[in-house]
């Protein structure tokens, strides 16, 4: 069922940007929804049924929570940098309020400098780079190493920066966490 949703995922879709979101920033809007043109939007959003779920579409530097009735929240994203990105659909598995941060063993070969976190960056300091909040992505019962979190960058937004995670800006990393339960489906395209 997943590789029919990726599959359809790659022929609908168009937006229209509606109205920005009181209390969020220029970013973050509410979108309505449409079939018709081949950026996968639509296809997806009609996989997520009534609302709850995440899209991400990694193209574009977006992430939608879906509303339901055809809208949905955009907010604006970091992406996977050349050879860290991915596609495929998880569901959040885990939720923490400011996240330690262990870089992996292949980040530490890449960038020695972060040897000295090897053991774990304590959440709720500037320097942690999954910010205030983070979403674990989950495959069944296991962990994918991706998470949907805040960042210490807000610059790097709109780009493709990171080792495979979803950034956000704090302030709508904090809402977006607010909406999202544990088991939210996360399609990303």
């Amino acid at each position: 069922r997943d590789d029919r949703v990726l599959k359809a995922a790659a022929s609908l879709a168009a937006l229209t940007v509606t109205a920005c979101l009181a209390g969020t920033s220029a970013r973050a809007a509410t979108v309505e929804l449409a079939a018709g043109s081949a950026d996968g939007l639509a296809a997806a959003l009609a996989a997520a049924g009534s609302g709850g779920t995440i899209i991400v579409k990694t193209g574009e530097r977006a992430l939608y929570f879906v509303l339901g009735g055809g809208r949905a929240i955009r907010y604006g994203v970091a992406v996977g940098k050349e050879g860290f990105s991915w596609s495929g659909i998880a569901r959040v598995g885990r939720k923490v309020v400011n996240p330690s941060w262990t870089p992996p063993e292949e980040m530490i070969e890449r960038k020695p400098e972060l040897a000295e976190w090897a053991d774990g960056m304590p959440g709720g300091i500037a320097e942690n780079p999954l910010g205030v909040r983070a979403m674990y992505l989950y495959k069944g019962q296991r962990d994918t190493l991706f998470r949907i979190h805040g960042t210490n960058a807000p610059s790097s937004i709109g780009t493709a920066a990171s080792s495979g995670c979803i950034r956000m800006l704090n302030r709508e990393v904090i809402e977006l966490y607010s909406r999202t339960r544990i088991g939210t489906k996360v399609i990303v395209i």
